[in-house]
């Protein structure tokens, strides 16, 4: 059988899978305590008295009142029992909920860590094994877990979140939706004890719960839930064949500080254009594996491993001129766009200060190649 036959065959056997797979909602909010939990309680009740097979798999009251109350009267899945480290502990039963194979299943805590000796480290592929399945999910995530935000969000609160999910989580929700507040709204909230309890009100006002904080992750969120309307509308109905397909290409160098951060800003563009990219490191013959640290190599892996779950294609390719491995990846790749790190970076000097340069502008303008230079 030729390739061409078994491409064909492979792409009708990928759109019976997708026919089969279950649906993804996800709620967006920007910070605990806007209602992402309370909206899904709500819909499930809605649901269940329209006669849909809708069931709880894991909710997170927080032991807010007014959420425990909307818990009551829906049919809950009780959740897996397991020992770590001295102490029960819960979570989401994912088998339960492929025995039982509800219609609708609400699953609170997407970025969630899952204990360990579970089948997967994270909740959101036990969503992925529920979807997989063909059962429909409702879920939640704040936008700090929004991995390509994760710089921007530390930024701004000047916390590394640790819980994260990839984008490409987001790019498969057939519906994103945004619970939005005021930022007075969400303090007065706050006050009023319906997001922590009375000890943590004032820690948490000196810290993450300041107007100028919550209208910047406001932002991010608002801006997140456009780009991902914007992408529905331009898969679903695309109004711009004419325009060229964009393909972004980061290049990044063995520094992972400064990688990490173009990694992260051109999935942000990828994401904006809806488009494929990849990651590019041209190693040379000073950064073979036995002339840099151990630590700068876990690094550069940690990186790779960043850039495949943010959705993009690493190419590790050796030459002893950066430009001209980057032209020929370039080239290769068919790149409309290429980010890199801003000038006084290494892998911008090297380029700058080579001979080559100025054959790598030409490169570029002749093959109508754009240059981002990333802050």
């Amino acid at each position: 059988m030729s390739d061409d036959k078994n491409d064909n065959i492979q792409h009708f056997l990928e759109l019976i899978r997708q026919s089969r797979r279950g649906k993804l909602k996800i709620y967006i909010g920007m910070s605990a305590g806007v209602g992402k939990t309370y909206r899904m309680l709500q819909e499930a009740k809605t649901l269940l008295r329209n006669g849909v097979d809708v069931k709880i798999g894991y909710i997170e009251t927080h032991k807010r009142q007014e959420t425990q109350e909307l818990l009551e009267g829906l049919p809950v899945i009780p959740r897996r029992k397991l020992f770590y480290k001295g102490k029960e502990l819960d979570e989401l039963d994912v088998q339960a909920i492929l025995n039982l194979h509800p219609e609708i299943v609400i699953i609170d805590e997407l970025a969630h860590t899952n204990i360990e000796g579970s089948k997967n480290e994270k909740r959101w592929q036990d969503v992925m094994d529920i979807l997989d399945a063909g059962i429909n999910v409702i879920s939640a995530v704040n936008i700090q877990h929004i991995e390509s935000l994760n710089a921007e969000v530390k930024e701004i609160t000047g916390v590394d979140v640790a819980e994260r999910i990839p984008d490409s989580v987001l790019r498969k929700a057939d519906e994103v939706v945004n619970i939005d507040l005021t930022a007075d709204d969400l303090v007065t909230r706050l006050k009023e004890g319906k997001i922590y309890s009375t000890d943590k009100i004032g820690i948490a006002m000196k810290n993450f719960f300041q107007s100028e904080k919550i209208l910047q992750l406001r932002e991010l969120a608002l801006k997140e839930v456009a780009t991902q309307v914007e992408r529905k509308i331009e898969t679903e109905l695309p109004r711009n064949a004419h325009l060229r397909a964009e393909r972004f290409m980061a290049t990044i160098s063995s520094n992972h500080e400064i990688a990490s951060k173009v990694i992260r800003k051109t999935a942000r563009l990828a994401a904006h254009y809806n488009s494929k990219w990849i990651v590019l490191y041209v190693q040379t013959p000073k950064e073979d594996g036995d002339k840099i640290g151990l630590a700068a190599q876990r690094h550069l892996i940690n990186n790779f491993k960043l850039a495949t779950e943010l959705g993009a294609e690493v190419i590790r390719t050796k030459n002893s001129n950066i430009a001209k491995g980057i032209i020929e990846t370039a080239e290769q790749k068919q790149i409309t766009t290429i980010c890199i790190g801003k000038p006084h970076l290494s892998l911008f000097n090297v380029i700058l200060n080579s001979a080559v340069f100025n054959q790598l502008l030409n490169k570029l303008s002749e093959s109508d190649i754009d240059v981002v230079i990333l802050s």
